[in-house]
């Protein structure tokens, strides 16, 4: 709730508008020019956010305006471009794939996923709840659980549920320390990215293919589009379909707020439900275009409103505005005594993802392993965009179904990883609820393995003995 009461002027809102956007504007231009920049594959976004992380560190921006205010400012920003960039994806029109072996590939990468988001989870839960009943006594045992969401989700959801914890349970410095987890994330998958790749390409298992200019796999035109002499603008429908949709949702949030459900709606239903902004955004979306599809069944609808294209470059936009705000908002001086465990999990969980996401990839998809790998390891340390920077590296001309897999599983790892989400609302209450949490997750995560695995366990298990 506290993302949407905040006060700013006009002229605050501008001025932090306008570094935003200059910010990136020069990152843009360091990565084109610096070779080293370039190779590494960063995200022009996570660039800018780092320059104003620096210039905010050495207090370049003390004597110009408050900084608590612009701290707040971008935390705002990383939460609400987080569910728009959502709810633009996911009113995009899909045509679904009939082909069972292509379908039983988005399923497998979608358990994959998931899988990767509970053993992170695993990893950094333990690891939390180990140093907070030893060394660490005043740590917030649940903060690991911050390791997929900054991780595997990114910056948005990391602020989302860090303020959650920071502002419902106690945990100082808990947004902060949710955005390092995501930009720490985003520098893995460069570093450890690009490091593969290069380790495999001298190995001979990659070859350096002709770079091809990224484009969306489904940036298709429909003929019922809006015509181009319509007198309202492609590019207004989508923006007003989405805000339309976020609205909706807001209202949603704003009336279970305003509900009597006693103590535990108060302390736990209530923060989930505004954490969880970008996922019911998203369900509406499905149901908008659900009566879209309807209304064009009976002819009371002609025209495709949803532009796949345009939508696309909203959502890279808003992802964009995320990542740079969220590394921007990182408030460095209340971190100081979370440098340990933040460099503890981050470590151990860059280690355990790499060879998780290795191993599974390459026994899920053996025709074209190194590409599924490098898709899904980027992604699940940074983003979606971030997987297929990293994929163009290898399948510059997305000849493999690494990229569908990509786009499509994130219905099966929404819809599996659900009960993940619900887990949050009950571990920051306390030590025992933690490690009930980490129980759970550990369950859920042996049962995903072997719903993964099913056909090689299953195949053993039938295969007859042979006979000398």
């Amino acid at each position: 709730m506290n993302f949407w009461e905040f006060e700013l002027n006009t002229f605050d809102v501008w001025v932090f508008l306008g570094i935003l956007v200059i910010v990136f504007l020069l990152a843009n231009v360091l990565r084109r020019k610096v070779g080293f920049i370039r190779s590494s594959l960063l995200p022009t976004a996570l660039i800018g956010g780092l320059i104003m992380l620096i210039l905010k560190s050495f207090g370049l921006f003390d004597q110009l305006f408050d900084v608590k205010k612009m701290n707040k400012f971008m935390e705002s920003v990383t939460y609400h471009t987080l569910a728009l960039g959502v709810i633009a994806l996911m009113l995009k029109s899909t045509t679904k794939d009939k082909n069972k072996e292509a379908q039983k590939q988005i399923f497998n990468a979608g358990l994959i996923t998931v899988n990767t988001y509970l053993i992170q989870a695993i990893v950094g839960t333990a690891l939390t709840v180990l140093l907070a009943v030893t060394f660490l006594k005043d740590l917030f045992p649940a903060a690991g659980l911050l390791l997929p969401l900054g991780f595997g989700q990114g910056s948005g959801q990391a602020n989302n549920f860090g303020s959650m914890f920071q502002t419902k349970h106690g945990f100082v410095g808990g947004t902060s320390f949710g955005l390092s987890i995501a930009t720490i994330g985003f520098l893995v998958a460069g570093i450890v990215g690009v490091f593969h790749i290069n380790l495999m390409r001298r190995k001979g298992r990659i070859k350096i293919g002709e770079d091809a200019t990224f484009t969306s796999i489904e940036e298709t035109v429909s003929p019922n589009e809006i015509p181009v002499s319509e007198t309202v603008d492609r590019l207004s429908i989508q923006v007003a379909l989405i805000m339309v949709v976020y609205f909706i949702t807001f209202l949603l949030m704003f009336g279970v707020e305003n509900l009597k459900i006693g103590a535990f709606g108060d302390d736990t239903l209530k923060p989930m439900i505004w954490g969880f902004n970008f996922l019911i955004g998203s369900l509406f979306a499905v149901l908008l275009k659900f009566v879209f599809k309807r209304l064009k069944t009976r002819d009371l609808m002609t025209r495709d409103y949803p532009n796949n294209y345009l939508l696309n470059r909203i959502s890279g936009f808003m992802f964009d505005l995320m990542i740079i705000a969220g590394t921007a908002a990182i408030e460095i001086e209340v971190m100081k005594h979370l440098v340990l465990p933040l460099v503890i999990i981050t470590f151990v969980g860059t280690i355990v993802t790499y060879f998780y996401v290795r191993t599974l990839a390459y026994k899920m998809f053996p025709s074209y392993q190194e590409e599924a790998f490098v898709s899904l390891f980027g992604m699940l340390t940074g983003t979606n965009s971030t997987g297929m920077i990293l994929l163009r590296e290898v399948d510059p001309h997305f000849e493999t179904p690494a990229a569908s897999n990509l786009i499509y599983q994130s219905f099966y790892a929404i819809a599996l990883g659900f009960p993940l989400f619900l887990l949050l609302g009950l571990a920051p209450r306390g030590l025992n609820e933690t490690l009930i949490t980490l129980a759970i997750v550990i369950v859920m995560f042996i049962a995903f393995n072997i719903l993964l695995l099913r056909a090689q366990i299953f195949k053993s298990k039938t295969k007859k003995p042979t006979t000398s």
